[in-house]
């Protein structure tokens, strides 16, 4: 653990030099109790600052950003109603002026000397914080040692991507509380900056030193300038790349080149194909989705929130659950929240068949996936990168614009389970493909697929050009839809399946 930084020392590591500007006034108390004026008195010699918050503005690598910085020297970072009338004031600065806000939490919780008057001052917190969000504006938190109790459960959780220091203690209930209140101690490691981010409830486990920069990208991405181009007819699949070299493979043929080893994935696509890349973590809520790859993302100009099934993190035995799903509709909740296109990435053997699936609500994720992606505000891509099987494949699939690699396919079960459905054995599987209209041709055919991604002959044989060549066509994408006309892109979405059997 390093030594805690005080809020200035804090302040000065991450902003840039001599940026900073305080946005905070003297604090005038009302009359208080003897010995608790004469705890404030001894917290304001012993950290320098007449609260256990410190608010302003500043640059981070030339960007302006407001922030709010505990001081746990003051009272253990505690919050009374004094720091949450700073706190409230502050954050609605930011939201008028249309800056971005970056937390630092750190606290004990609420100010026990003051009791359930600074208790429901969380709440006056927290909706400051929501219309900031609902301005469309970041909101960034980095949890430091500690941050337990009111504060933790409310400031310190709402952030779009949330941080956290290295070996912080991070909790609802602090360790000597539940000590006291149930005469035994708590259990070690579970309130863990890493034991959060192995549960998917933060994002990133970095020392300060590395806040600036995560920071500077995170804003990148989000304050890109939206690209322009010409409008688009997203109502109709005129925008095809159908005539593509190749695009005509047999369908079984593409099922096996989508299970190589070698072929490309989500990751690949990140790293060949993407910039300004920041990996985001679970659900937020306790889960790490398995088998999916959650960032923010600048493919060429464009900014997006992607979401992607990862093939190679799903195996036999942790296939793709409900929380990949959830964990996708954070990325989902994310897009629609900042304003960003969501890019969703679709390659998957299928999605779980298990007791724990079943009791987990896979069904229910199936079907609350498919309504968000079929009602989000913001512009949405598919891509099918590979293999497409079944409900997990679907839950990604409706957008305005639906992008297939030449070798990718699309059926509500692998070929083999469809032939052991009709034929009574497995065997018949490539005929099935066929049969079935998955392969990108017929999808195209039938309305499904709007563009064809060449392969070369095969993206396996040629990853990094075939990588670039998919993120050319989602910033071309991403730009048209921009452009394109907002309430009839909408309307063309919840539509455009209507025509799915059309050219069958």
């Amino acid at each position: 653990m390093s030594t805690r930084l005080s809020a200035q020392a804090l302040i000065d590591l991450v902003l840039d030099d001599g940026s900073f500007g305080s946005w905070d006034t003297p604090v005038v108390r009302g009359e208080v109790a003897p010995d608790y004026a004469a705890d404030l008195a001894r917290a304001q010699e012993r950290s320098g600052t007449d609260e256990s918050v410190v608010t302003g503005e500043g640059t981070i690598h030339g960007r302006r950003v407001a922030v709010l910085v505990g001081e746990f020297g003051f009272l253990a970072g505690s919050i009374g109603v004094d720091a949450a009338e700073r706190l409230t004031v502050a954050v609605e600065r930011a939201t008028t002026e249309g800056l971005p806000l970056l937390a630092a939490p750190v606290s004990g919780g609420t100010r026990m000397q003051e009791g359930t008057p600074a208790f429901v001052r969380m709440v006056q917190i927290t909706a400051a914080i929501c219309a900031h969000k609902d301005a469309g504006l970041p909101y960034l938190v980095y949890l430091r040692n500690p941050t337990t109790g009111g504060v933790m459960a409310s400031w310190g959780s709402l952030g779009h991507i949330t941080v956290a220091e290295p070996g912080a203690l991070l909790g609802f209930l602090g360790p000597r509380v539940y000590e006291a209140l149930y005469g035994e101690p708590f259990p070690e490691g579970v309130q863990t900056s890493e034991n959060l981010y192995a549960h998917g409830i933060v994002d990133a486990v970095l020392p300060p030193e590395e806040l600036a920069g995560i920071v500077d990208r995170t804003l990148r991405i989000l304050q890109s300038p939206r690209p322009t181009a010409p409008g688009l007819d997203t109502s109709s699949p005129s925008g095809s790349d159908y005539s593509t070299s190749g695009v005509g493979s047999d369908p079984w043929e593409s099922v096996l080149a989508s299970r190589s080893d070698d072929r490309p994935g989500v990751r690949a696509l990140l790293r060949h194909g993407a910039s300004d890349v920041v990996p985001l973590n679970g659900t937020g809520q306790g889960e790490a989705g398995h088998g999916l790859v959650l960032a923010l993302a600048r493919f060429g100009a464009s900014p997006a929130v992607l979401l992607g099934q990862d093939r190679r993190a799903q195996t036999a035995d942790r296939p793709l659950g409900p929380d990949a799903l959830r964990e996708a509709r954070r990325g989902m909740r994310l897009a629609a929240e900042l304003g960003l296109p969501l890019v969703s990435v679709i390659d998957t053997p299928g999605a779980a068949l298990s007791v724990d699936a079943e009791q987990g609500g896979l069904a229910g994720e199936i079907a609350r996936s498919l309504a968000d992606m079929v009602t989000l505000p913001v512009p949405t891509l598919t891509v099918l990168l590979g293999q497409g099987t079944g409900g997990g494949a679907l839950a990604l699939l409706p957008a305005d614009r639906v992008v297939a690699a030449q070798h990718a396919w699309l059926s509500p079960l692998p070929p083999e389970g469809a032939s052991a459905i009709v034929h009574r054995v497995p065997d018949r599987a490539a005929e099935m493909a066929r049969a079935q209209r998955v392969g990108a041709a017929a999808l195209v055919e039938d309305g499904t697929v709007d563009r064809v991604i060449a392969e070369s002959p095969d993206a396996a044989q040629e990853p990094e050009a075939f990588c670039r060549r998919v993120s050319e066509v989602v910033e071309d994408e991403l730009t048209q839809l921009w452009a394109a006309d907002d309430v009839a892109r909408r309307a063309a979405r919840r539509a455009r399946f209507r025509r799915g059997l059309a050219g069958a």
